[in-house]
């Protein structure tokens, strides 16, 4: 459980939500439309809005400029991390990573097994820092974003989150 310090103040970060996917339009993204409503509602910014075709060298690319935008804190991405011939994100952009978050995987697949049960080994969510940039994988199911948000990614991007959060340290990221 995470506690949240009085004391501490809210720092507004600069997100990238990005929708992988061969089916999805500006229509029907629910994933995309509920990540930016919960950004926009927790008081983040949304600087960019993309659906990228589950193709390897098409992520790389968007990836890579958005993790060269030093306007770019965070990247949320839902989509594509599935078990599928066309699932390529991790094989994608596991290889832009400078580090890897290996907790943040296994703790979206724990949160995931109370909605989902053991179907949650069929995720392979995963995110990193890549260039001080925060990148966070979800699946590409509304729910799946719903729980990584609430669960995981929201308290990390709470300066307010203790004992200890990414939006404190991300000034460090790059030292």
């Amino acid at each position: 459980m995470t506690k949240s310090s009085a004391d501490a103040k809210f720092i507004p970060l600069n997100v990238a939500v990005v929708t992988i996917s061969d089916t999805r339009t500006a229509n029907n993204d629910s994933s995309g439309d509920y990540l930016v409503l919960a950004l926009e509602n927790e008081g983040h910014e949304v600087v960019r809005r993309v659906i990228v075709k589950d193709d390897k060298y098409a992520l790389r690319a968007e990836f890579s400029a958005l993790i060269a935008d030093a306007g770019v804190n965070v990247i949320l991405s839902t989509g594509s991390t599935g078990l599928t011939g066309r699932d390529v994100a991790p094989e994608a952009l596991e290889p832009l990573f400078d580090k890897a978050i290996e907790g943040f995987g296994e703790l979206f697949r724990a949160a995931s097994i109370t909605d989902i049960g053991a179907a949650t080994i069929q995720s392979r969510a995963f995110a990193g820092l890549a260039n001080g940039t925060v990148i966070f994988c979800v699946p590409g199911s509304p729910n799946a974003c719903k729980t990584a948000w609430e669960e995981v990614i929201r308290p990390q991007l709470d300066a307010r989150t203790r004992p200890c959060n990414l939006a404190m340290i991300m000034p460090r990221f790059l030292e």
